[in-house]
């Protein structure tokens, strides 16, 4: 992929570099009302390509750190819902070991056949 990126800046530069050699006549520039550069036009043209490589960097940046914010507080999110789930299942263990203590030990059939005659009377 490196090298990829390489061939192409390397031939955005060489088109680069032949429209500097055929277009160095001056032209104005407008910046604010009175105020007026004169440059040629492949400086000019340097100078807005800086200016877009500068911006998209700044906007990649941005971006980078947007989805850093989201993913950390999807992970926070993730956290938190782990360790409700985590208390949970202790809760639930304490249950089913209470349950366990209650019940009879399971060879012990005449403790169930009493209770079931007591409910029956």
């Amino acid at each position: 992929m490196r090298q990829v990126n390489f061939v192409i800046i390397f031939i955005f530069c060489l088109a680069f570099a032949l429209f500097a050699i055929q277009n160095t006549e001056p032209s104005t520039i407008h910046v604010i009302p009175g105020v007026q550069v004169q440059a040629p036009i492949s400086v000019e043209l340097l100078l807005a390509i800086g200016l877009g490589a500068v911006f998209a960097w700044l906007f990649g940046i941005w971006t980078h750190w947007q989805r850093l914010l989201l993913s950390s507080q999807k992970v926070r999110q993730s956290n938190g819902r782990i360790q409700e789930l985590e208390s949970r299942i202790e809760q639930y263990q304490v249950e089913i070991q209470s349950l366990k203590l209650a019940l009879p030990p399971a060879g012990d059939t005449s403790n169930s056949n009493k209770q079931a005659q007591a409910i029956a009377e």
